[in-house]
């Protein structure tokens, strides 16, 4: 797999709000340790990153500015600042990163990206709708499914999905649908190794 030398690393909502129990059951045990990899090879390699903040605007939400749940998690906070190549801080209230401040699609325009890689949580929510705008507005994405995590979720007429299942819902429509190409954190980084 071809990773470009300036391929963008976009770390979505790694907070620690996700680790409360509002969220109810999660998959992917290893999503943050395949998370902080990527985010060290990215820094090694001079390529940029992009962190992603959500501010909930729903008061009392895990997630809400102002709070603990609000905050990166630790292993994410460390790295901050950390790399040689362009970083960018977008906070978002929204599920795309794209309608976030300040304005990532300018950013990655300016810096001549033309790929980036999807990490993050919720596989399903955040990390898909990024994906997807990506892919529509024209840029290569890749859609790295073990460095990411969500929840099992309910839904109308009494539906409920395992995070197993959203988490494979996603990838087929994203790959299948051609919104992005879903690989794993060892692709991504042999390829960005090799580059």
């Amino acid at each position: 797999m071809e990773i470009n030398e300036n391929a963008a690393l976009v770390v979505i909502d790694v907070q620690k709000g996700f680790e409360s129990e509002f969220w109810g059951r999660r998959d992917n045990p290893d999503a943050e340790r395949n998370i902080a990899a990527l985010i060290d090879v990215w820094q090694e390699t001079g390529r940029p990153v992009v962190f992603v903040r959500h501010d909930s605007p729903r008061a009392g939400s895990p997630l809400e500015p102002g709070t603990e749940g609000n905050e990166f998690k630790d292993f994410v906070e460390e790295r901050r600042g950390k790399g040689s190549g362009p970083e960018l801080f977008v906070t978002k209230s929204v599920n795309s990163a794209f309608y976030g401040e300040p304005d990532l699609d300018a950013w990655l325009k300016g810096v001549g990206v033309e790929q980036f890689v999807v990490v993050g949580i919720q596989t399903n929510m955040c990390n898909e709708t990024t994906a997807r705008m990506g892919g529509n507005l024209g840029y290569d994405v890749l859609f790295a499914l073990d460095a990411m995590h969500t929840f099992d979720l309910a839904g109308p007429f009494d539906w409920t999905q395992t995070a197993e299942e959203l988490t494979r819902a996603t990838a087929v429509s994203l790959h299948g649908g051609r919104f992005a190409r879903v690989v794993t954190t060892e692709d991504v980084v042999k390829g960005a190794s090799a580059a």
